[in-house]
């Protein structure tokens, strides 16, 4: 009896001892929020990483990614929140990339000091794309008459529901040309002369972990558990870091096509988020 006290005395001494490393999760596509299941965003994420850089003794942070992409400034504010915590908190920065860390998902990622990921992980898709539908044809046959009044003779450019118009296309080209230079900007200055030049890296391509290495994209092939216990030892505990948990009416869980699926009624706006969703994640295969 004594000595399994003494074991367990022994079990917990080493459990306090043992380095504690907090995970924050990217999960989903960034910005994009629909009615009671919010996107990823800095406002989503700030809670998590404010409590996973205050572990004064937690000898890194690791971020988890698991994203598709999504709005180019939320990509942008939650990179900088990271970093300006990692460098008020003087902390490690471990970037582990799942299924996918791509466009907006990938901009995150480069708030890491090493990322590491899954050798089929994909990776990339360093370009901006802008989608959308045209109903001209279909109001027309259904007899519909679109009744737009502006003030401002290019208040309703690129209007679903209107003839679309070159010089309207030309400045948005212009926006995502800005947008992809500020892109290609940070992964230069992060990446720096890791990167292998090549003339497909900007371009919007996307490839699996093991060819994101090669580009230098990513620092290494690995796993979160792995790593870890490679870097600070067998005894080391992942202490996930999440935002408070919704209330219980929220219906978080599953999601509107699950939702649709089990026979509940979801709002037009809703499903069409959700469309959108969807097809962002199919760009990947995922």
């Amino acid at each position: 009896m004594f000595d399994d006290l003494r074991n367990w005395i022994s079990d917990r001494l080493k459990k306090r001892k043992a380095p504690i490393v907090p995970v924050v999760r990217v999960s989903g596509p960034i910005g994009m929020a629909i009615p009671l299941r919010p996107g990823v965003s800095l406002a989503s994420l700030a809670g998590p990483l404010k409590r996973a850089f205050a572990m004064k003794k937690a000898p890194a942070v690791a971020i988890v990614i698991n994203s598709p992409g999504g709005s180019p400034v939320q990509s942008t504010l939650i990179f900088k929140r990271i970093r300006a915590l990692a460098q008020e908190n003087e902390k490690d920065v471990l970037v582990f990339v799942e299924d996918v860390a791509a466009s907006g998902g990938y901009m995150i990622a480069l708030a890491g000091d090493e990322i590491i990921a899954d050798s089929s992980s994909i990776v990339g898709s360093i370009g901006v794309v802008s989608q959308g539908f045209g109903f001209v044809g279909l109001i027309d046959k259904l007899g519909v008459e679109r009744r737009v009044h502006t003030a401002g003779t290019r208040k309703a450019i690129l209007d679903a529901f209107s003839p679309e118009r070159a010089e309207d296309v030309e400045h948005l080209k212009t926006l995502q040309a800005d947008i992809h230079e500020t892109f290609i900007d940070m992964v230069k200055s992060r990446r720096g002369d890791i990167l292998r030049q090549d003339e497909d890296l900007f371009s919007g391509l996307f490839w699996t972990g093991e060819k994101a290495r090669d580009f230098g994209l990513v620092d290494r092939i690995g796993d979160l558990r792995s790593v870890l216990r490679e870097r600070f030892g067998e005894d080391v505990r992942m202490k996930l870091v999440s935002a408070e948990k919704r209330f219980p009416w929220s219906r978080g869980g599953g999601g509107v096509l699950a939702r649709l699926a089990a026979g509940e009624v979801a709002g037009a706006d809703e499903l069409i988020a959700a469309l959108e969703t969807r097809a962002l994640w199919q760009r990947y295969g995922l």
